[in-house]
């Protein structure tokens, strides 16, 4: 299941002096209280000029025109929303409690019921009315076979999966409907499994209720207590199981539906008609025994391992919409007569006049027509050092203005966008992954005739050769072999071990969204890594001061300082909290210029200074020759050098760079050591990251990278049939990320990159790459040996249950023992599975 986020769209609003909540009209605003957008729930800053709308006599403000038309058309359906934990009715205006969780906006009426939601959300909507569907149109198709294509949502009459979407999501569709069907149907038959087992097995620990009631009311009740289950709740699985058979591609649900199919009809037989059974097959008391409980056992426990497998699929929608989310709502659009308005995104068309304010995310791509300002492109290039713009440079959609205004010109819009692609990437990536349940399906394929085929002969021999009645001898020994068959331990093997790992992973700061990628990665070869915010901190720092000249070291770094101080650049802020931290003074500038592309100049403490490039220096007359090497040397080790120059002479030096994490060289020797070469791919200039690659060790480099470029790239490897993982922080790594065999995501970094990636890195650490291969291949290793478990007792139950050693022995193993059996392998392999836990990593 997706994790909620809390505030999802709000979180990009100021969270500073809000309204109060709706006030009434004219009424003065309270600091602190929550001001929100009761449509889409995001909060809103009432000091932003945001639209606002009256309404019984209180002020409502809204984040969108298109949020203001929404609640002007039906206000009262915006009014209030119900707590789903306790049921009070929320102020939806003025909610301080508010969650997104698949697409739905939640509002609590206080910390502790918003607390219990998210610790357990399926706990609360058990009784909610069914999502809306998918968009009109979608169609669906099956990860494992792409040439199944289906208009509807059902399971691949293949394999049995469930169809996934197809298409780019718009952002807003609803959680799977089969997982919310699927869910409800577990819940279902946990719920009548768990009489059925006390009925069934209280004699096997000494607990008797012949003195209440009759074997004959006791087989009653547990047909009436099974029905629901068999009847209803199983029916999905009886539709995939016939399914297989009439595609001839006998699977897991061949056997689940044929074994309690059988369990159950073999059991409405002897509940009506108990006086066909010999001695042979009656129980203590004489009773002849039904196995009620072992059919409904079976559909709860395949039911558990298909929520969680659903759980971990859905997650992978999240991904599109964090990536949509970048992108704002609304665009600013400037008419032909100069005045300004905001239009809902999917309004703007190619040509129009777009106004970019300070702070805003730039809505398509397009053309600057005015203005300078700096544009933070890191979800594109992942350089985290924002990138000058004026008159001419182009702009990508989704990337975020810092400080200046500009007018821009739209061009590529909708589909277009380079965000859009993005999106596109990532979602063929994701529906391309094959799950680690192919595995027990490529046993099924040749297990499941084999059983037919043995509960037939078992048949076929009793009924000819067995004693007399030899048909009921015949009809048991069928039944005892398709029970004893039936994989529930199978249904149960990889979810267990997953469910097991991924806490085992979480307690080392290693989480784990999906099985397939610790299949994958646990054989993987390659590794490709990001630089920035992967390798290094992901956020500029002072690393050299240079002084020439006769300038002290602290006079040319306070000269620096004063300089930047009014400057919201990165790379300014790096030189001010440098100086700071060297306990150097730091002054107010006069008469601050800044240079495009060259640097920036102004006067402190009566000294004219200047900070740029060679080329600013060469403007002022200034000669750096004498520290053009050491500028030099500083580019070649990665940093950004910059002249500093007072009163027409050279300074000195002050250098810059993003400072490669402390744990970066010893992963990356653990990971050679492992067996994998590793690749940095990055966004970054080629000087910079083969300066970081060689004081790493790092095999080989591809810098100036795009996202679909990194995207090519593992492409590049795997059709080397090299086995490709992926690690990255930032949007721009996501296509790559969802492309690789398994992408790991620093979860310091960008959302998306996270909800991209199969494997997360919680604290960013490299060693947790080092950690989530040994958990991988540990986890593989025991799904596989559950596996064994799961077929070892058909192996061995199977014959016994058709009756080879009844001519030497007797023995014959009833239905009863059977559902044992096949309950005991499941006890199995969930033991084995928990051995998890005390891995050592």
């Amino acid at each position: 299941m997706t994790h909620s986020n809390h505030d999802q769209h709000g979180d990009h609003h100021t969270h500073g002096a809000h309204g109060g909540c709706c006030a009434p009209k004219g009424a003065a605003v309270d600091a602190g209280a929550v001001l929100r957008d009761p449509v889409c729930g995001m909060t809103v800053d009432s000091a932003a000029a945001k639209p606002t709308s009256e309404y019984g006599g209180r002020l409502f403000h809204f984040c969108s025109e298109g949020c203001r038309t929404k609640f002007q058309a039906e206000p009262q359906q915006y009014l209030t929303a119900t707590d789903p934990v306790c049921g009070m009715s929320v102020d939806r205006s003025a909610a301080e409690h508010f969650v997104r969780h698949e697409g739905q906006g939640f509002y609590f009426c206080s910390a502790g019921c918003k607390a219990k939601f998210e610790a357990d959300p399926l706990k609360y909507l058990g009784d909610r009315p069914a999502p809306q569907p998918m968009p009109k149109g979608t169609q669906y198709t099956c990860p494992m076979h792409p040439e199944i294509i289906r208009d509807k949502p059902g399971s691949c009459p293949i394999c049995g999966m469930a169809l996934e979407p197809m298409g780019v999501p718009s952002g807003d569709e609803g959680p799977n409907p089969e997982l919310v069907d699927f869910t409800r149907r577990f819940w279902v038959s946990a719920a009548l499994s768990i009489p059925l087992l006390i009925i069934a097995m209280a004699p096997m620990v000494g607990l008797s209720f012949e003195n209440l009631v009759s074997d004959r009311t006791k087989s009653w009740a547990e047909l009436a207590l099974a029905s629901p289950v068999v009847l209803w709740a199983a029916f999905p699985f009886f539709h995939r199981g016939w399914d297989s058979v009439l595609n001839r591609s006998p699977n897991m649900w061949t056997l689940i539906s044929l074994g309690v199919g059988a369990a159950y009809l073999y059991s409405i037989v002897a509940t009506l008609f108990p006086d066909i059974f010999p001695h042979q097959f009656r129980g203590h008391g004489g009773a002849v025994p039904v196995y009620f409980e072992a059919a409904a056992v079976i559909v709860a426990l395949v039911f558990l391992g298909q929520v969680l497998e659903l759980r971990a699929r859905e997650k992978t929608g999240s991904a599109i919409r964090a990536l949509l989310d970048l992108a704002p709502k609304t665009a600013r659009r400037i008419a032909e007569d100069g005045s300004e308005t905001d239009v809902p995104l999917d309004s703007v068309k190619a040509g129009d006049r777009l106004r970019i304010r300070p702070g805003n995310a730039v809505p398509v791509d397009g053309t600057v027509l005015e203005g300078r300002s700096s544009i933070d492109e890191s979800m594109i290039t992942g350089e985290p050092l924002p990138v000058e713009k004026v008159e001419g440079d182009t702009l990508t959609g989704g990337t975020l203005n810092k400080n200046g205004s500009l007018i821009m010109r739209a061009e590529r819009i909708g589909a277009e966008t380079t965000l859009a692609r993005i999106v596109e990437l990532v979602a063929k990536a994701q529906r391309s992954r094959a799950p680690i349940q192919g595995l027990a399906d490529r046993v099924s394929f040749y297990f499941v005739p084999a059983v037919v085929l043995v509960a037939i002969t078992a048949f076929v021999v009793w009924a000819i050769f067995g004693p007399e009645p030899s048909l009921i001898f015949a009809i048991v020994s069928a039944v005892s072999v398709l029970i004893i068959a039936c994989p529930c331990a199978l249904g149960l093997a990889t979810p267990m071990s997953i469910m097991t790992a991924t806490g085992r992973g979480a307690h080392a700061g290693v989480l784990i969204k999906e099985a397939a990628a610790l299949e994958r990665f646990a054989s993987v070869d390659t590794l490709i890594v990001d630089k920035t915010g992967t390798l290094t901190e992901g956020r500029p720092k002072l690393t050299d001061v240079i002084a020439a000249n006769g300038f002290p070291e602290d006079e040319l770094l306070g000269l620096a300082a004063s300089l930047e101080k009014g400057s919201e650049h990165p790379l300014a802020e790096a030189i001010v909290e440098g100086a700071a931290a060297r306990g150097v003074a730091i002054t107010d500038a006069s008469g601050f210029e800044a240079v495009t592309g060259k640097g920036v100049s102004g006067t402190v403490s009566g000294k004219t200074v200047a900070l740029g490039n060679a080329a600013m220096m060469r403007d002022l007359g200034i000669d750096v020759s004498t520290l053009s090497p050491n500028a030099e040397t500083l580019q070649g080790d990665g940093k950004t050098a910059m002249f500093v120059a007072a009163d027409g002479k050279l300074a000195g030096i002050v250098a810059v760079a993003d400072p490669v994490k402390a744990t970066a060289a010893e992963a990356i020797k653990a990971l050679h050591d492992s067996g994998l070469r590793i690749i940095m791919a990055t966004g970054d200039n080629e000087r910079t990251a083969n300066a970081i690659a060689k004081s790493l060790g790092i095999d080989e480099v591809r810098a100036g990278l795009l996202p679909e470029q990194k995207a090519a790239l593992v492409e590049e490897l795997r059709a080397k049939r090299a086995g490709v993982a992926m690690a990255g922080d930032g949007v721009n790594d996501a296509p790559a990320l969802a492309s690789a065999d398994v992408g790991i995501a620093m979860g310091t970094g960008a959302d998306v990159a996270v909800e991209s990636a199969g494997i997360t890195l919680v604290k960013g650490d490299l060693n947790g790459i080092v950690r989530a291969r040994t958990l991988a291949q540990a986890t593989i290793g025991n799904i596989r040996q559950n596996l064994f478990f799961a077929f070892l007792y058909n192996m061995l139950g199977v014959p016994v249950a058709a009756g080879v050693l009844y001519p030497l022995t007797g023995m014959l193993l009833s239905p009863m023992l059977a559902a044992a059996a096949m309950s005991l392998s499941s006890v199995s392999v969930i033991a084995n599975a928990l051995r998890l836990r005390t891995l050592k990593l």
